[in-house]
């Protein structure tokens, strides 16, 4: 089953992401925050379908994707030639990628747009969250950080949540990490007291979250409580 949405609103956030609304009129979105919904389009007389996640909260009738522009891509290229009014066909939001123990402390590592689903998680978290929560988000550079300043607030405002970014290409007035998230594990998680006690939530690049997935384990962390998605550049857009 797919809905039709009218496209409302287009914001750019960083120079190659842009903030899309999407309404459906008389219907609401329920759903866990992480999960993706699935847009679909014809491309040369071919059907696509691509996964984005929804990044706003649900319980109501708007989406909000936040969707970066791979200039060989398909549907990151469509999205980002749409206008407001124009009409998108998606699936009901839904997948694996959702919080999945409040009461347990929280680890949360994402690599360029596979901050999507990790942001309204966290978000979710610090609302309803019992113990600590820590983000480690890895981009390019400054100019490329999707939500800096929502995620800035979220630490400001909640005492149990920590961020920390990590950049592959800093710039000289950059003076936090740089590198790779995962050469900086399991350092950058020393909030958290007892990783066997702690569920952890990992999604960018398919070797980032391989590399990751490994790393938690030999840091304690219970391989089933290691909840994982690889899904950007080829993975989510081709």
């Amino acid at each position: 089953m797919t809905l039709s949405a009218t496209l409302t609103d287009v914001h750019r956030m960083t120079p190659d992401v842009k903030l899309f609304r999407l309404v459906v009129d008389g219907h609401t979105f329920e759903y866990e925050p992480g999960q993706h919904t699935t847009i679909h389009f014809e491309s040369d007389g071919e059907e696509v379908t691509r996964p984005y996640t929804a990044i706003a909260q649900p319980g109501t009738n708007n989406l909000v994707l936040a969707i970066k522009r791979y200039d060989d891509g398909t549907a990151s290229v469509y999205m980002h030639e749409r206008s407001p009014g124009d009409e998108i066909e998606l699936e009901p939001v839904d997948g694996n990628l959702h919080l999945r123990d409040p009461t347990r402390d929280a680890v949360f590592i994402a690599t360029g747009t596979g901050i999507t689903p990790l942001y309204p998680m966290l978000t979710q978290y610090a609302r309803d969250g019992e113990g600590n929560a820590r983000l480690v988000f890895g981009e390019r550079d400054q100019e490329h950080l999707i939500f800096r300043e929502s995620l800035e607030q979220l630490r400001a405002s909640n005492a149990t949540v920590s961020v920390e970014y990590v950049l592959s290409d800093a710039e000289n007035d950059w003076g936090g990490r740089t590198g790779h998230v995962q050469d900086h594990l399991p350092g950058t998680l020393e909030p958290i007291e007892d990783p066997a006690a702690a569920d952890a939530y990992v999604c960018g690049v398919p070797e980032m979250v391989v590399e990751t997935q490994e790393l938690l384990a030999e840091a304690g962390f219970d391989g089933d409580r290691i909840f994982t998605e690889g899904w950007e550049s080829d993975a989510a857009d081709g």
